[in-house]
């Protein structure tokens, strides 16, 4: 069976953290634009306390971004972080392998490397925001560091057996939805928030209180996305993302099969959530399912797209000769735990009722709440771009970094 890396005679502990020169422009590009789709997710429901961070009953241009918001960021933009997550792990232990780290460092490492990012999530959801997943990227990371990484290309075809499985199961989902949304014949039930009483506190400490006793049950749901993780190994191994142009009709065909998957898997509730289309409480029951598992295949669909810009951007140009704006968002992309925690932060501070408030002082609670998630991804991206400047990696990866090597 074919390991992920051949294993050099050199028995070095470990060559360390990687250098932004050793870098490939597609990941980080991937996480640094992908972060404004988290902003845009998490603020809403900060500013609504509780999911899916919507108004129920939407007038004018509210209409259209409950539409946008159901098709093209909820339950679409944590996706590609995991699979992002998966293929990080194959390029970290890759590296290792190659400089000399044996097999049993290379376990080592990340397997230090996932307890920490564990305690970093259990330290987010503690003090900031109950709807961590860098604690469930730890333990995922730990499972797939003892079962997946050093399995063989057979073994790691099954994935794509998984993820077929998946589609045909996602479109009996529709068909099903379908027939409910047209058999729909109860009163018309409207789209609403199911409550996060951390995000409705009044006081820090109440909010603190609420979020112990919500992080266990939301890392114990968003533990399933394994599968969407190993895909990201399968990816990794066969390097996608490093040389996009290589692999140009996959991705192509990745980007349209993923991204129609996603969009109408999730138009069906977005019509209900933008007030087009009404039905009734077991029509919506059926296209809220169909929404969530029609949102895994946004992984792998934007991902695709992004390595298809990257692919054409970098055609004729070294990444150092791009423009400042995918500089930027490279940057944050290099720095994208520190962009994630510095957005859980910015929500404390502008959306909690105990702070600023803005959701409800400044009128419109949707548009507030996509205003103040495009101004704090802005920010972060010109932070970090001054951080690229100043050769800093940012505080959360430095810290991380520091503990394990």
């Amino acid at each position: 069976m074919t390991q992920l890396s051949i294993s050099p005679p050199a028995a070095a502990d470990h060559r360390g953290p990687v250098t932004g020169t050793e870098r490939a422009l597609a990941p980080d590009l991937i996480r640094g634009g992908m972060l404004l789709l988290i902003g845009l997710a998490n603020a809403a429901n900060y500013a609504f306390a509780g999911q899916p961070g919507l108004n129920g009953s939407p007038h004018g241009l509210e209409r259209m971004l409950n539409f946008l918001k159901i098709t093209l960021v909820d339950a679409r933009a944590y996706p590609v972080f995991a699979v992002m997550f998966g293929y990080g792990l194959v390029q970290l232990a890759r590296r290792q392998r190659n400089s000399g780290t044996t097999a049993k460092g290379v376990r080592r490492i990340l397997l230090k490397r996932n307890a920490w990012l564990v305690a970093f999530g259990l330290a987010h959801a503690t003090f900031l925001y109950f709807g961590d997943f860098l604690g469930a990227y730890g333990l995922v990371g730990i499972l797939c560091t003892l079962v997946l990484l050093n399995r063989g290309d057979r073994f790691h075809k099954i994935v794509l057996w998984i993820w077929g499985a998946q589609l045909a199961y996602t479109i009996v989902l529709a068909g099903m939805a379908l027939f409910a949304v047209f058999t729909s014949s109860g009163p018309a039930q409207p789209v609403e928030n199911r409550p996060n009483p951390s995000l409705a506190a009044t006081s820090y400490a109440s909010s603190l209180v609420h979020r112990l006793q919500e992080y266990p049950t939301h890392t114990a749901t968003v533990l399933g996305f394994t599968v969407i993780v190993w895909l990201g190994i399968w990816a990794a191994r066969r390097q996608l993302l490093e040389n996009p142009n290589a692999h140009k009709a996959l991705l192509t065909r990745v980007a349209v099969v993923c991204m129609s998957i996603t969009v109408l898997g999730g138009t069906p509730l977005a019509l209900v959530a933008a007030g087009w289309l009404h039905v009734d409480a077991a029509a919506l029951e059926s296209v809220t399912f169909l929404q969530n598992v029609s949102g895994q295949f946004g992984g792998p669909g934007y991902i695709a797209l992004f390595a298809l810009l990257v692919g054409k951007l970098t055609a004729n140009r070294r990444p150092s000769e791009l423009g400042l704006p995918v500089q930027a968002i490279t940057a944050l992309g290099q720095r994208s735990m520190t962009g994630y925690l510095f957005q859980s932060v910015a929500w404390l501070v502008l959306l909690a009722p105990f702070t600023l408030n803005l959701g409800d002082r400044l009128g419109s609670t949707a548009f507030t709440a996509a205003g103040v998630a495009v101004l704090v991804w802005t920010v972060s991206v010109i932070g970090a771009y001054q951080m690229k400047k100043r050769s800093y990696r940012g505080p959360a990866e430095t810290l991380l970094r520091k503990l394990t090597y």
